[in-house]
């Protein structure tokens, strides 16, 4: 009996060793689990919060999506050598917001002795290869740069051609995108007949009223549309609508490859409906005329369109020559049009 009872007590001892063994091994199983679920829910929430990460940075300061990593890194290898080639350029340019932005509207002061107008002082044009008159002119040369702001058209301007061509005249003209969009066959001529068209800006724009990206759309959606609508690539000269201007905005057409383009002749032509007359148009030209002179002559001005063709007899009689803007410099229009900065 004494025997049965220490097996009993034996055996109950090796159950509990074995139950509480077992309760060990059970419990830390546990534990390893809920460790191991956690580091899990921990790690997921990372890969949320970096792809939310991801998401902002595929957006642009407009929040609008932009190419997923993979488009980027396609199409950077495309392209490059012209990524390269901008980074280039870019160095090499002045930041326009770095500049003043006030406003100034183009001025000159008219003389009766045939010499170079006074004009604006405010900023000086030839840092930012903007001009308003040949400035080197050597004794005996007469150059002038027939130039027409085209802002639509009146039925003037294929008799106006008529002229130039009669007298064999080049000139530019400086179109906006409705003029282009109402008549391509126009610009076509302008540029068969060995004419200049220059930028005025798609839509009129006040240049420094707007900001840099919006001046840059501007002038190049002008220059885009062009090629698109006619086949012929702009002209990389560029004249401020309104001669409206600022340093900023000088900048920001010189960084796009164009030449601004101002004035040394200039009378009120462009109202319609109260036209001066073909003398008082002649008459302007016999006044102000001089050598390297860049004439402002609307296109949609019935006046103009009746005398064009005494004032250039009588400047060719003055011994004047008609030149293209190409020849206003040596360091003119040698950049690339439509191209953003």
């Amino acid at each position: 009996m004494k025997n049965c009872r220490k097996d009993f007590v034996k055996t109950m001892k090796r159950l509990l060793i074995i139950f509480i063994t077992f309760s060990l091994l059970v419990f830390s199983g546990c534990e390893r689990a809920a460790a191991d679920s956690k580091g899990g829910q921990t790690a997921g929430r990372t890969d949320h919060t970096a792809d939310a990460e991801n998401v902002s940075a595929d957006r642009d300061a407009d929040g609008a999506p932009t190419e997923t990593a993979d488009k980027k890194h396609s199409s950077e290898g495309k392209n490059v050598s012209g990524s390269q080639e901008a980074d280039k350029s870019s160095e090499a340019q002045i930041d326009p917001s770095s500049l003043p932005n006030t406003m100034f509207y183009w001025w000159f002061k008219r003389n009766e002795n045939h010499a170079a107008p006074e004009a604006q002082q405010e900023i000086d044009l030839t840092k930012y290869d903007a001009w308003y008159v040949k400035t080197e002119v050597k004794d005996g040369e007469k150059p002038v740069f027939l130039t027409f702001d085209c802002g639509y058209e009146n039925g003037y301007t294929p008799g106006i051609l008529d002229v130039l061509q009669k007298h064999r005249a080049p000139a530019a003209f400086f179109v906006c995108k409705h003029f282009i969009e109402d008549q391509p066959d126009l610009i076509r001529r302008m540029k068969e007949e060995g004419h200049v068209v220059g930028n005025h800006t798609a839509n009129h724009i006040c240049m420094p009223e707007n900001d840099d990206r919006t001046v840059r759309e501007e002038i190049a959606e002008n220059a885009d549309y062009m090629k698109e609508a006619t086949g012929y690539e702009m002209d990389p000269f560029f004249r401020p609508p309104k001669g409206e201007y600022s340093e900023r905005t000088l900048q920001i057409t010189k960084n796009m490859g164009y030449t601004t383009i101002f004035w040394s002749l200039a009378y009120v032509d462009y109202d319609v409906n109260s036209q001066p007359g073909a003398d008082y148009v002649i008459n302007q030209f016999d006044q102000y005329i001089h050598p390297g002179a860049i004439p402002l002559i609307h296109n949609i001005s019935e006046s103009n369109a009746q005398a064009l063709d005494t004032v250039l007899t009588n400047l060719e009689n003055a011994g004047y020559t008609f030149c293209s803007l190409y020849e206003l410099s040596d360091t003119a229009a040698t950049g690339n049009s439509g191209s953003s900065d």
